[in-house]
């Protein structure tokens, strides 16, 4: 689930929690962005990524409730100049899911730096964040899911709105992959997840954090701080059964609260299922775009927020802000971010 909101836990491993998640199209690719360790809160633990942790991207094909492509990044420690030696690997089939599997070794680079190989391009690094949401706005839904009652928006001005992001930086992995890739040819339909895993002292993997649709974490569990809510280590093919209900009886009570909808039951399972399992499809090859006509991957510019906010709430949420205000931040060509 990702988040942007600092806790105790996340100003110790900021490193290790996913803060967004983004797939777009690219010239003849597809681009997978995954951002880390925001410092939207003025501080950071650390910088860079964690070198005993693993990042990747989960690829689910036509429909399968289990991922059949991985793409595992893993970084080394820092050296004097700060930079960190990365490893891409790709892992297929049965080893996609598993954490035992070593994988293939598509290319070796290093942070700040673009690395290509023939069926893959990577960049990592700290760059400037392009999110733009005012925390102000949030923090009125958040009551709301809390305590089961209608947004309170009487106070919102969305003229005054600012952006909570300007001038905040975030670790950021741009992973393209072209046209060519078996997998990944256009008009194949994929459903995207990613998770930062942290090695155990028994030798295997936790997974510690997951990201598929904007806003998850945010909106439905704002005072989880200390993030040791299950969803966390759980698989997206077991979101509905364990946790479909919770999200929607909060969606229900909202939504009864503002009488935005005659069953708001009816409308906040609808919500659950829209939203479980926690993976964010992509047509290959097309525009992507999270918007109010339906989720296709989700760009940089895309405003998820003032989407996943009128979509729990079942009202208009207007954000105030839109794609103009990070337009700087997001230039066309790769890796698509500007560094920090």
């Amino acid at each position: 689930m990702s988040h942007h909101l600092d806790t105790p836990l996340a100003a110790q491993d900021g490193q290790l929690f996913i803060d967004d998640l983004y797939v777009f199209g690219g010239r003849g690719s597809t681009v997978f962005v995954l951002d880390v360790n925001s410092d939207v809160t003025g501080a950071f633990a650390r910088p860079g990524f964690h070198p005993e942790a693993r990042y990747e991207f989960k690829v689910h094909v036509d429909g399968g409730e289990i991922e059949e492509l991985t793409f595992r990044v893993a970084f080394g420690e820092p050296g004097a100049d700060g930079r960190q030696p990365l490893q891409l690997y790709a892992l297929t089939d049965a080893d996609a899911r598993d954490d035992g599997a070593g994988g293939t070794l598509m290319l070796q680079g290093r942070t700040g730096e673009a690395a290509t190989a023939p069926l893959a391009r990577i960049w990592a690094g700290r760059v400037h964040d392009p999110f733009y949401i005012d925390l102000g706005l949030l923090s009125k839904v958040n009551a709301a899911m809390r305590d089961g009652t209608a947004p309170d928006l009487s106070s919102w001005r969305p003229g005054e709105a600012r952006n909570s992001f300007s001038g905040t930086t975030v670790e950021s992995i741009v992973l393209e992959i072209p046209h060519a890739h078996p997998v990944l040819r256009p008009g194949a339909r994929i459903g995207v997840w990613a998770a930062t895993r942290l090695a155990t002292d028994a030798g295997g993997w936790r997974q510690v954090n997951r990201a598929g649709h904007p806003m998850m974490w945010p909106i439905f569990w704002p005072d989880d701080v200390r993030f040791d809510d299950p969803a966390n280590t759980r698989h997206p093919a077991d979101d509905l059964a364990d946790d479909g209900k919770h999200l929607a009886d909060h969606v229900a009570a909202v939504v009864a609260a503002g009488g935005t909808a005659e069953d708001p039951h009816g409308y906040g399972t609808a919500v659950a299922w829209r939203l479980y399992p926690d993976v964010l499809p992509y047509v290959v090859g097309t525009p992507a775009s999270y918007g109010f006509s339906g989720f296709n991957g989700r760009t940089l510019a895309d405003n998820a927020p003032e989407v996943m906010l009128s979509l729990v709430t079942n009202t208009a949420v207007p954000s105030g802000l839109g794609p103009s205000v990070s337009a700087h931040l997001r230039p066309a060509d790769f890796p698509y971010l500007v560094p920090a």
